[in-house]
Parts: structure tokens; sequence; C-alpha cells
């Protein structure tokens, strides 16, 4: 049996690394070596802190998880490998998994998609977030033309912009209280604002920066009869929301999007793997190059998450290496 290492949270706030031995693989399972991961920032900080309520437990488990909320829990959903074992056809094949941070593991042929070449392992690595973005796009049915505010220059707030961006004679602005998000802002083909001078009488507002500042800007832009689309999650912190005011005379709506289920005008022709082979598509854009803000070594995560979750700063997405 192959021995693998995986990082678990030991307890809130507290992480380690963990060997643990591997069985050999089945006969439609595949042995993959892990190149790179990426922490999903906003979620893993959340997990890291032991703030996930015991509401959302079940819910909130990720693929090949191990352990249960609070802690010890193994958690992450972006990692990049190669097929080191499996069918032949799969042999040294990169593909994308929704699996903790762990530097081989053993999974069904069908939880992993193949990455293609013109895809960078660690642009790669953006496919969950892109499947977030995509799913909130689909939650907003933003049209062509439309007034499009997206509050937040995270890496899920930049990803929805950019898709906004794509849109025939859309005007987008990302909005974000950091001025040095504007450069990512040019990059990605949109307007960039701070919350103060932010454009008012939106078609859509888009809200993923995670703080209920945000939320109150995204309701004051929305234009009559729009919808803010409500993309962050807050984990067990309550979130006051100004449903006085304009709310009822403006006819807004206030609409969630969560991931682990595709809308409904979808479902029945769109798979979770279909999604994500559309995620993974969009990636070959190199723009997305420009969300890939910091890298360190797997073996440095007990040091680095802790850090990460206390002081995001500046950081949009960044990833490991398996050396």
């Amino acid at each position: 049996m192959r021995e693998a290492r995986a990082f678990w949270v030991e307890a809130p706030g507290q992480g380690e690394i963990r060997a643990q031995q591997l069985r050999p693989p089945g006969p439609d399972e595949l042995l993959i070596r892990t190149v790179a991961s990426a922490i999903s920032r906003g979620t893993e900080s959340l997990v890291f802190r032991g703030e996930v309520p015991e509401s959302e437990w079940r819910r909130m488990r990720c693929p090949f998880q191990e352990g249960e909320f609070p802690a010890p829990v193994k958690y992450g959903y972006s990692a990049v490998g190669v097929v080191e074992d499996g069918p032949i056809e799969l042999l040294g094949r990169r593909v994308f998994c929704l699996h903790p941070h762990q530097d081989r593991f053993v999974v069904p042929r069908d939880a992993a998609t193949e990455v293609a070449a013109d895809i960078p392992d660690r642009r790669a690595t953006l496919a969950a977030n892109m499947e977030t973005a995509v799913n909130g796009f689909w939650d907003a049915a933003p049209g062509p033309g439309d007034r499009i505010a997206v509050i937040g220059a995270g890496l899920v707030g930049c990803l929805a912009a950019a898709l906004a961006a794509r849109l025939p004679g859309a005007e987008v602005e990302l909005i974000d209280i950091d001025p040095a998000r504007s450069r990512i802002a040019e990059a990605l083909g949109c307007r960039f604002a701070s919350p103060l001078n932010a454009h008012p009488e939106a078609d859509l507002v888009i809200h993923t920066s995670g703080v209920p500042e945000g939320l109150a800007t995204a309701l004051a832009l929305a234009g009559v009869e729009a919808t803010v689309l409500e993309m962050s999650w807050y984990g067990n912190h309550a979130v006051p929301v100004a449903l006085g005011g304009p709310f009822h005379s403006r006819r807004l709506t206030l609409r969630s999007s969560q991931v682990g289920m595709v809308p409904a005008s979808r479902r029945s022709r769109w798979s979770h793997r279909r999604r994500l082979a559309l995620a993974l598509s969009l990636l070959r854009d190199p723009v997305f190059d420009v969300l890939l803000s910091g890298e360190s070594a797997f073996a440095t995560l007990p040091e680095l998450m802790p850090r990460l979750a206390a002081s995001p700063a500046g950081v949009l997405c960044h990833t490991l290496r398996y050396d």
C-alpha cells in the first residue's frame, strides 16, 4: 500500500499534515498524484476557524471529505493531478478533481475531469471557483446591454465580473475597497470603482464581498425592480439586511446562489460534471492568470492557513505545489 499525506484541520485555527495509507485503485478507479491545489480562501477560512454552523454540516460536506465539522476534518476541493494508476488510456493524463489537499488519492474514474493541454496546472485549479461563478451567472440571468455591478473583487467576484464583461454590450463595474484591484478589473474588461463612487441604477448587482457592508452597498446600487444576487456565505455570522427604506418601493429581488445545486432551469440538462467541464473550458483564456496571487509548498500549509484565515489582504487565489 502507498502512503499519502493530507492536510487536516485538527482543531479550529490549527492544522496539520497527516500520513495515511492508500489502498490500490479498483477496476474503475484512478490513483492521482497531485501537482497543484488551490485554497478557496472564503469557505476554507470559515472551515479552518470552525465557523460552519451545525445546521449546515451535512450540506457543506465536500467530495471525499473525511472527519466531521468542526474538527478534525479534511477539507478542500480544487486539486489538479496526474493519473498514476488506472485504465491504460488515462495513464499520465492531467485531471481536475474536487478533493481535499492531499499529495496522492484514489477516486472513482468519473470523479476526475481531464484538463486540456493548453491550461496550465495553477490556472486549472480555478475550476471549482469558476463553476461557482457560472452557477451564479445562471441564477442571475443577465442580458445583453445590462448594467452589472459586482461588489467584492475577490476570486469569485472577479470570475463573475469576467463572465459578465463578455456579454454583448454589458456595462460591468467591479467594486472594491482596495484600489489595487483596479488593475485586475482592467485586465478582465471591467470598470473599477470604490463603493463611494460606484454607479447607481444597476440592472443586476452581484454581491461577493462576504461582509454586511457590501450587501448594504448592493441594495443601494440596485435600480428599480433589479435583482441583487447574494453569492457570499457568512458561516455562523448573523448579517443585518436593510429591508426598510426603498427596498419595497423599488421592488428589489434579493436572491441567493449556491454551487451545490444546478439551477432548476438547467437541472434536467446540466449535470454537475457537464458544468465542471464548462468551467474548465472557460479557463483556456490566459487572462485568468492575473487571479493567481501566490504559491507555497504543500508542506507549509499548517503554517500558511492561519495567516490566510486571519489576514487575507491582497490574496485572490493562493495555490499549493506538490514537489
